[in-house]
C-alpha cells in the first residue's frame, strides 16, 4: 500500500500529500485496495503493469465490477519508462465488455475435487507455452474459477483463447480435461483440433526437423561398432541404431530438478518417491518403468519408459516447468539405448 501510494504522488496522480489507497487486503497471489473515492480508484488504474519485486503487478477491476468503463494507460504507456529485461507485459484494461470477455472465457470440464484454481491456471498456461499456443510471454490465463467437477477460465486475448480451444482431452491428473467454449458464447464456431492433434504436430515437425538437418548433412550418424572396411550399407543399421540426435522423440522421459541427494538416503522416502512419480506419472500413459538411480552421473534424475512415444510426449507436456521446492522441473527425451545399457548419464 505504501508503494502504490508512492507511485502514485511520484507521477501526480494524487496530491503530494495525498494518500489515494486507504486499505489493502492481499492474498497468496492477488490483493484488493480501496481508494479514497472513485476518481482515485480511477486514477490508480494507471498503474497497472508497475515493476515491484521483480514482478509487473497487474492492476484492474475486480471481476464482481459493473460499473462504466474509464479508459486508463498502463505504467510504461503514463511514465515512458520500458518494462526492465526479464518481466512479463501484462494486458492492458480494455474495459470489460461481457461480450469481449465471453469471448476470453473457456468451460473446462472433468475436472476433480482435487484440481484447484491455481492449479488449473498454472498447468493450462503452461501447456499452452509449451506447444506455442500463446502470442506473448507469460501465463495467457488471467482468472481460473472453478465449481464442482467442472471450472471456467479467462485467457487474456481472443486469438489466445481460440487457441485454447486445442487443450480439450488434455489429461492432467488422471482425468481428460474437456476443453470448450461455455454455454452463454453466441460467437462464430472456432476449428480447431485436440490435444492428441497438437502432439502429432510436434512430433511430426521434430521429425521433419531431423530428417532435413540429415538430408542437409548438418547432421550426421555415428558409425559404432562397424569396421572401416565394411561395406557402407552393412555399416548403416548399427550407426542409426546407435545414434541419438538431440531432437530424437523416444518412449524415454529423463526429468531434472525434482530430487535432490537428501531425499534419496532414506530407504523409506526413497520408496515412497517411486510410488509417489508412478502414480502422477501413470496418468499420462501407460508407464512401463521407472528408474530413479541415486549413485552415479544419474543420481537425482528420473526415467520414465512409457509405452508409447505419444504418451512420452504427454509426460513432457505435463511436467515440464512444474516447480517442486523452488526448482523448474526439466522434461526431456532420453536415448533409449543408453537408457537399455543403465547408462544415464547426459
Amino acid at each position: 500500500m505504501q508503494f502504490l501510494n508512492g507511485a502514485m504522488r511520484r507521477v501526480n496522480l494524487c496530491p503530494p500529500d495525498g494518500t489515494p489507497i486507504l486499505n489493502c487486503r492481499t492474498n497468496s497471489k492477488f490483493a484488493f485496495v480501496e481508494c479514497a473515492s472513485v476518481d482515485m480508484a480511477n486514477k490508480t488504474l494507471n498503474l497497472n503493469g508497475i515493476p515491484f519485486l521483480g514482478a509487473s503487478l497487474r492492476v484492474s477491476r475486480p471481476s464482481k465490477y459493473a460499473g462504466p468503463h474509464v479508459p486508463s494507460q498502463t505504467w510504461q504507456q503514463l511514465t515512458g519508462q520500458p518494462l526492465p529485461p526479464g518481466m512479463i507485459p501484462v494486458p492492458e484494461n480494455t474495459g470489460g465488455n461481457p461480450e469481449e470477455k465471453l469471448h476470453r472465457e473457456l468451460f473446462v470440464g472433468n475436472t476433480t475435487p482435487e484440481m484447484t484454481e491455481s492449479m488449473l491456471k498454472d498447468f493450462l498456461g503452461r501447456a499452452l507455452e509449451q506447444v506455442g499456443l500463446t502470442t506473448m510471454p507469460g501465463n495467457p490465463i488471467l482468472a481460473c474459477r472453478v465449481s464442482g467437477k467442472f471450472a471456467f477460465v479467462e485467457l487474456r486475448s481472443k486469438e489466445e483463447a481460440a487457441n485454447a480451444l486445442n487443450l480439450n482431452n488434455i489429461p492432467y491428473l488422471g482425468a481428460q480435461l474437456r476443453v470448450g467454449r461455455p454455454s452463454k458464447y453466441t460467437g462464430a464456431e472456432t476449428p480447431h483440433g485436440n490435444w492428441e492433434d497438437i502432439l502429432a504436430n510436434i512430433i511430426l515437425i521434430h521429425f521433419c526437423l531431423f530428417f532435413f538437418r540429415f538430408m542437409s548433412g548438418d547432421l550426421q550418424l555415428k558409425n559404432v561398432g562397424a569396421q572401416a572396411a565394411a561395406p557402407a550399407a552393412a555399416a548403416a543399421a548399427p550407426a542409426a541404431a546407435a545414434a541419438a540426435p538431440a531432437t530424437q522423440i523416444t518412449t524415454i522421459v529423463s526429468l531434472k530438478q525434482m530430487l535432490t541427494a537428501q531425499d534419496l538416503e532414506d530407504d523409506t522416502e526413497y520408496n515412497d518417491i517411486l510410488e509417489d512419480t508412478r502414480d502422477e506419472c501413470s496418468s499420462f500413459g501407460t508407464l512401463k518403468n521407472i528408474v530413479i538411480p541415486r549413485t552415479g552421473p544419474g543420481a537425482t534424475k528420473i526415467f520414465l519408459e512409457y509405452m508409447s512415444i505419444e504418451d512420452a510426449g504427454r509426460a513432457i507436456a505435463g511436467l515440464a516447468g512444474r516447480t517442486f521446492d523452488g526448482r523448474k522441473v526439466e522434461a526431456v527425451y532420453f536415448d533409449p539405448v543408453k537408457f537399455a545399457n543403465q547408462d544415464y548419464s547426459d
